[in-house]
């Protein structure tokens, strides 16, 4: 079983499209409101084995301040609002789709911000440091933002909104540290990190896809209906992740050393869509179901788009230099 899910985890490009046309005949096929009962479990099954194996302590490490502040300027003052424009052009009748467009915007870093950065041959401690402070700071932010940039159009309680982030980010993140120290001294941190720790990500796609299959299916009868609805999503989804890449990377060659410019990409354009979907499923009732489409199919372009980029590293930011090799930027980062 772990075999078969590590396998669809590494293979994301393939299974949420797959899983989002099962959810989508499935919910032409047969009544699919009772799925809302699954909600619930499939959120906390997709974040609770991200947190496990958070390593919330390297935030304290030092070494590459610029990439981080860079990073977390471009994640809260202008992803945001890029989020809250492209939204505006497109979706300005449809509030409920612009939120969409914006919650995919607002928290960033995923598991897979570590794991892109690591393939891309990137400076993965600082892009684990992205993920805590960027996931700590975006759960925080959304309610302030939505409420902000959308709570003349949309019905929002922040009290609601709130104890839907504390459930899903707060509440995991606490279970998943706990469970994380107490693997750690009852099985040894090489055991944990060897062979514990890399089923936990699986875990999580489960419930990714599970959530990924939920909102298709409940949105199934709508889409039918207007089947061009999922290229009018598509298209300023496709903006926000390219307007993203371009200035990420432009910055990253500009002002950063090869790795961490590497991190700084994949930590800004990498968003928790997670986190987004629970929340928009979770906290905004019935309406919300549009908005967790929306973020759905971000997905196809995140995942798409960031193993593209991989291909595209060297070309960018020219090779990796082999390892042992002395530089003046492994001198800082040592």
């Amino acid at each position: 079983m772990w075999k078969i899910l590590q396998t669809i985890s590494k293979n994301l490009v393939l299974a949420i499209p797959a899983v989002m046309i099962l959810g989508f005949v499935s919910g032409l096929l047969g009544e699919a409101a009772w799925l809302k009962n699954l909600i619930v479990p499939f959120t906390f099954l997709m974040v609770y084995p991200m947190m496990v194996t958070l390593k919330i302590n390297q935030v304290f490490s030092g070494g590459d301040v610029k990439a981080q502040v860079a990073t977390q300027f471009i994640n809260f003052a202008i992803v945001p609002f890029l989020a809250f424009g492209v939204a505006w052009l497109f979706f300005r009748d449809q509030p409920y789709m612009m939120l969409g467009i914006v919650l995919a915007g607002l928290v960033p870093t995923s598991g897979m911000t570590i794991s892109w950065t690591g393939f891309a041959g990137g400076n993965v401690a600082a892009a684990v440091k992205m993920t805590v402070i960027g996931l700590t700071l975006g759960s925080l932010a959304t309610p302030f933002y939505v409420s902000t940039l959308l709570g003349a159009s949309i019905e929002m309680d922040m009290s609601v909104v709130f104890s839907q982030i504390a459930l899903i980010v707060f509440l995991p993140m606490a279970l998943g540290y706990a469970t994380q120290r107490f693997l750690i001294r009852a099985y040894g941190q090489k055991v944990f990190a060897e062979r514990l720790g890399p089923r936990f990500p699986a875990l999580s796609t489960l419930g990714v896809l599970g959530i990924v299959f939920i909102a298709l299916a409940l949105k199934a009868q709508t889409i039918m209906a207007a089947p061009a609805m999922l290229l009018q999503i598509l298209s300023p989804l496709a903006i926000i992740y390219g307007v993203n890449f371009a200035l990420s990377t432009v910055l990253g060659r500009l002002f950063l050393p090869r790795g961490d410019a590497i991190a700084l990409v994949y930590g800004t354009v990498m968003r928790n869509l997670s986190i987004a979907l629970a929340v928009a499923i979770n906290a905004f009732g019935s309406q919300g179901s549009d908005a967790a489409l929306v973020v759905a199919m971000a997905y196809i372009i995140q995942v798409q788009s960031a193993a593209w980029y991989v291909k595209l590293t060297d070309r960018l930011f020219g090779p990796a230099q082999p390892k042992g090799v002395f530089t003046p930027q492994t001198a800082n980062r040592s």
